[in-house]
């Protein structure tokens, strides 16, 4: 693999995608199940949902009581 710098702009955009479908195309095949996992649940983590959406959803576990106290939010977590 060549090491290149990628910058995310219009212009390089088909550039990526395509360095990306290299990639892909020289991973071995057994491996590609597992591939599109990691490449799916990366896209899903950095989409935002419509805001609609998230209203349902934070709507929906309130009404459920599907929720956590705010004295708890911050258990375990060790900020300086």
């Amino acid at each position: 693999m060549q090491n290149r710098t990628f910058v995310a702009d219009d212009g390089s955009a088909s550039e990526i995608l395509e360095q990306a479908i290299r990639e892909v195309q020289q991973t071995p095949q057994e491996y590609l199940p597992t591939l599109w996992q990691i490449i799916r649940l990366f896209r899903e983590s950095v989409t935002l949902k419509p805001a609609e959406e998230s209203f349902r959803q934070g709507w929906q576990e309130a009404m459920t009581g599907n929720t956590i106290p705010v004295s708890q939010l911050w258990d375990g977590i060790d900020a300086e």
